[in-house]
């Protein structure tokens, strides 16, 4: 019976490739269906791949870290487990990854040749810079990440990300009482390696590597902060209708939803109708281009039990009423805790929300999730005082306030649109109905 070839899973319709993080077996191990073979890592999102046969593991073709593209075989499984070992032939990894790629000497793009010696382009890597009109100079400029300096597809993506954020500025120039106009080309570079102060480690520090994940959450926060200039407007919200009506239904809203009812549901709920109000904070930026989001999908930021965080995505949240927002956070919050999220639960995001009062700070000035252009952050909701204005004159009340803060990407939210939807989404949240149904 001919060997079981185990592929690399497509876990996402947007997933081209994945990361073995941990092989649960070696050759010659014995299997059964269903057992957990190994371990792959998309983005933030770590799977467990189990056996879809029984059998023995004869082959596997690649090790701990190695970045797979999907539909790859990455092992063997002799389903016949009676049968002596079939011998197979040695194939190490380096030598399947170079069967998609060609010597960097051959054609790289239509007419241009790559002097000899020089490093090897994978297929995808050629057809990225076909696509974007890069020359051979360019590509040969690229630092590479991967073995032998050879370019990755995550090297070339940033290079084609940094390279559009050129523009023409123009300058005027004075010449005596004229004023000439001449355009200049301003190439804003992000520097590939930033001058860090240097470390001192004295007796008794502790050193602890940082994990995949958090290696992750530190590129791409680094990365937001070099593309989009940021900037923090503030808001004070009365809510105390919201708290009022909360405590009244929570416990209704449990026994019938199975669900518990928490301030972030309507958090989301009040921001989805902001975000179709303003659909321009709805956004992404591709070089000179707004690209305004037809969907509306609400990533919430959630803190994981090993102290980093992850953002799973709410699709549709303008589409979902209370019940229905309250039951799909919980899913992805509980998921994520348990690390149970599938890689399509984290992507397709258009708008982000934070939740800083979870421990009791009154706000925060978020970094943005790229490539959106906005995220929210809700602070802790305290009892206040404040003046109220009345039929019979200003009186002093207790009332239950919060901060609500928006960090926005001033490359195209300026300060008239980002403190408009901000008012918004309090504008939302102060005119709660107390007698809203659920």
């Amino acid at each position: 019976m001919p060997n079981f070839e185990i592929k690399m899973p497509k876990l996402g319709e947007s997933v081209e490739e994945a990361t073995i993080t941990k092989w649960f077996v070696k050759e010659n191990d014995l299997v059964e269906e269903e057992q957990p073979l190994l371990e792959i890592a998309t983005d933030k999102v770590d799977s467990e791949i189990p056996s879809p046969v029984s059998g023995k593991i004869v082959k596997i073709f690649f090790k701990e870290n190695d970045k797979i593209a999907v539909g790859t075989v990455i092992a063997l499984i002799d389903t016949d487990s009676s049968i002596e070992e079939t011998t197979i032939k040695n194939i190490e990894p380096e030598e399947i990854s170079n069967k998609t790629e060609v010597p960097a000497n051959e054609d790289i793009l239509e007419g241009q040749k790559i002097e000899k010696g020089t490093r090897f382009y994978s297929p995808l890597v050629k057809s990225i810079s076909k696509k974007e009109n890069i020359s051979l100079a360019e590509l040969e400029s690229i630092p590479g990440s991967g073995k032998d300096g050879r370019v990755q597809k995550e090297d070339i993506l940033k290079y084609i990300e940094n390279r559009k954020l050129s523009s023409n500025i123009n300058v005027q120039k004075i010449t005596g009482t004229n004023i000439e106009s001449t355009q200049v080309s301003a190439s804003i570079q992000i520097p590939k390696e930033i001058s860090r102060p240097p470390i001192t480690i004295n007796s008794g520090d502790e050193i602890i590597e940082m994990d995949r994940m958090r290696k992750l959450i530190a590129e791409h926060m680094l990365m937001s902060k070099q593309v989009s200039p940021h900037v923090t407007a503030v808001v004070e919200a009365d809510v105390t209708n919201l708290v009022l009506w909360r405590e009244k239904n929570k416990a209704a809203f449990e026994k019938r939803e199975n669900v518990k009812l928490t301030y972030m549901p309507v958090f989301t709920d009040a921001v989805a109708k902001a975000l179709k109000d303003f659909p321009m904070v709805n956004s992404s930026v591709d070089g000179t281009r707004i690209i305004l989001k037809k969907a509306i999908n609400i990533g919430i930021a959630v803190a994981l039990p090993t102290g980093n965080l992850i953002v799973p995505v709410l699709k549709d949240a303008d589409k979902k009423n209370l019940p229905g927002l309250a039951a799909e956070l919980n899913r992805l919050a509980d998921n994520a805790r348990k690390n149970k999220l599938s890689p399509d639960d984290v992507q397709g995001g258009t708008f982000t929300i934070t939740n800083f009062g979870t421990f009791r700070n009154l706000f925060g000035t978020p970094i943005i999730n790229q490539p959106q252009v906005a995220i929210l952050a809700t602070g802790t909701i305290e009892k206040k005082p404040a003046v109220l204005e009345t039929p019979t004159g200003d009186v002093i009340a207790i009332r239950h306030k919060m901060y609500l803060s928006l960090s926005y990407d001033h490359r195209i939210v300026d300060g008239a649109l980002g403190g408009a939807f901000l008012r918004r989404v309090a504008d939302y949240l102060e005119g709660w109905d107390l007698n809203k149904s659920f």
